[in-house]
Parts: C-alpha cells; sequence; structure tokens
C-alpha cells in the first residue's frame, strides 16, 4: 500500500524508535499482527488503558488482551499451569489467547482487566509486534483497532479510516494473514472456548486429550459481548436476497456469480474464507448495499470461527 497519509509508517529502526518512544509517553498506536491490527498501549500504564476504552468507546466490563513475547515476562503477571505449558509449547507464539488466573502484584492496570481476577494474555506471532514488544519492554493491552462492535481491521487502512488522525502512529505491515480474531480459551478451571477462532476446540480437546467445557462465563475476554463485528448494516444468515440492492455472501462454487454476489472462497477453503471475511464485509458497506445475506458456511474448523462471526455481526 502506498503511504499518502501522514500517519501511516513502513517499518523501520527510525519507526521503531518514534513508537516505543510514543507508548512510553503513553500514547496508543495502531499495530499489525498475524490475526488482526491492533490498538497498542502500555499494559502497566493507567492512562494508556484508559486512552484505549475512549478511543474505542469500549465497556468497562470488556476485558483486553495483553500481548507478551516471553514466559518470563508474562510469568511476572499471571500463573501458569500444566494445560498452559501443554498448548503454548504447541501453539506459540500463534492466535491462540489464555485467560489466567492474575498475580496478586501484578503491574497490569484494573481497568484492562475490568476489575476481574483473571488476565487473558497472547503471545503473537507477527515480527513486527514482537520486535515493538521487546523494544519497549512492558507488555502491551492491544484490543482489534476498531470502534467497539464493529469490524476488526485487517490492514493499515482499515485503522486509519476507523480512527483518522486520533492515533499517531498506524505501522503498516500489510494484511494480516489470519485475518479474525483469536481463539480465547480459559485455563483457570476445566478449559473452556471462550471465543473460537482458527484454532479449533477440536484440536485443543485432542491435543490436551481431554473435553473442553460448555458451561456458560461472564464476560472474561473480548468476543464475548452479544453484538460484534458489525459492518454498519443489517446481516441476515441463511438467507438469499431478493434484489441487487443486497449482498450475498457466498462459499464455493454453489451459485453463479452475480454483480451482488461475494465468495469467501471460490475453491472452498475454510481458512481462506476467515481471512476473507472482513475484507468482503467492508467491500460490501462501501460499495453501497443496504444489507448482507450470508449463504451458509460449514460449521467445522475456522467454519466455527466465521459462523461465531456472522452470528455476533447480525444481532
Amino acid at each position: 500500500m502506498k503511504n499518502i497519509y501522514s500517519n501511516i509508517y513502513s517499518f523501520n529502526k527510525k519507526i521503531l524508535k518514534k513508537t516505543v518512544e510514543s507508548l512510553k509517553r503513553g500514547n496508543i498506536v495502531g499495530l499489525p499482527t498475524e490475526t488482526v491490527y491492533g490498538l497498542a498501549g502500555n499494559a502497566y500504564s493507567k492512562a494508556s488503558i484508559k486512552k484505549i476504552y475512549k478511543l474505542k468507546k469500549r465497556p468497562k466490563v470488556n476485558p483486553l488482551i495483553i500481548h507478551y513475547t516471553s514466559l518470563k515476562d508474562a510469568n511476572k503477571d499471571v500463573i501458569f499451569n500444566k494445560n498452559f505449558f501443554k498448548l503454548y509449547k504447541k501453539f506459540c507464539p500463534g492466535p491462540i489467547t489464555f485467560v489466567l488466573k492474575k498475580r496478586e502484584n501484578t503491574n497490569i492496570d484494573k481497568l484492562a482487566t475490568a476489575g476481574l481476577n483473571t488476565v487473558a494474555i497472547r503471545f503473537p506471532k507477527n515480527n513486527i509486534v514482537k520486535t515493538v514488544i521487546r523494544s519497549s519492554k512492558f507488555p502491551l493491552a492491544m484490543p482489534s483497532a476498531n470502534l467497539s462492535s464493529r469490524l476488526s481491521p485487517i490492514n493499515a487502512l482499515d485503522v486509519y479510516e476507523e480512527f483518522q488522525k486520533k492515533i499517531k502512529i498506524i505501522i503498516n505491515g500489510g494484511k494480516s494473514k489470519i485475518g479474525i480474531e483469536s481463539t480465547v480459551l480459559d485455563l483457570t478451571d476445566k478449559p473452556r472456548i471462550l471465543r473460537p477462532g482458527i484454532i479449533s476446540s477440536k484440536e485443543i480437546k485432542k491435543f490436551l486429550k481431554t473435553n473442553l467445557s460448555h458451561k456458560k462465563s461472564r464476560i472474561k475476554s473480548p468476543g464475548m459481548l452479544k453484538k460484534h463485528y458489525s459492518p454498519g448494516i443489517p446481516v441476515i444468515i441463511g438467507r438469499k436476497p431478493s434484489n441487487i440492492n443486497d449482498a450475498f455472501i457466498i462459499f464455493g462454487n454453489k451459485y453463479k456469480k452475480r454483480k451482488n454476489f461475494f465468495d469467501l472462497s471460490k475453491n472452498g477453503d475454510l481458512k481462506e474464507a476467515a481471512a476473507n471475511l472482513y475484507k468482503i464485509m467492508r467491500k460490501i458497506k462501501k460499495k453501497g448495499y443496504k444489507r448482507i445475506f450470508v449463504s451458509k458456511v460449514p460449521n467445522y474448523g475456522p467454519g466455527i470461527a466465521i459462523n461465531d462471526r456472522l452470528k455476533k455481526a447480525s444481532q
């Protein structure tokens, strides 16, 4: 993407230094990750956390995910357990978030955890955000870089369109490879999926060799609010539109292509569909369609995460 925006930067040593200095002053920056772009601030700074909530217009009951690059640093803030170590070794760094018990002497601001005795933590794989965390020498509180309940951004321009010049630094790391938010797993008791993602519950269940709890939980992590991932126009699931003023999101080659049809994956690849979901929903909104109808998406593997996002977008 050609940089014609004064607050979107390509990543280099000069911008790294500028980004770290800004974070240390309590400012918020837009950063790429492998899942979606994030709105990053110092997890140990009350001023930074307040700015994140204010920028996003985020409900105070919705905690933030804290991002680390090392077990040593995360161990200062949370209490690890056996299941965590197993999953960390298998899936980290990567698109998985763990909810763990909070240490009493943690420096994480209470607002970031919504006053809970738990913390949601993640170890991102994206090299840019990893470099920023290491250079900052503090963990980053980093929800998706969008206004609360809206679509998550998958490139730097999405972030700019959401916040304009309210953020002074947005780092352009290209398109997020995965394109949907991380899987969130509560490990404080029996393992429980709080938010589905590209790493499926089936994979986790198979690896841990235990069933996952399906018991309902209070809000312990992002993605648990009823309304979320909204493109700003109505989303109707499982029905075909009756006129060309409405868009139709399809999956695979089941339908003949028309002007108002948008295919998540012509090859029927669920990972590709997940990566295209927010991109296509944004495109539809920009084209001026009044509603989005969605054909059935297979409900297994990444399809579970796609259907979760669509269901919440339709609320």
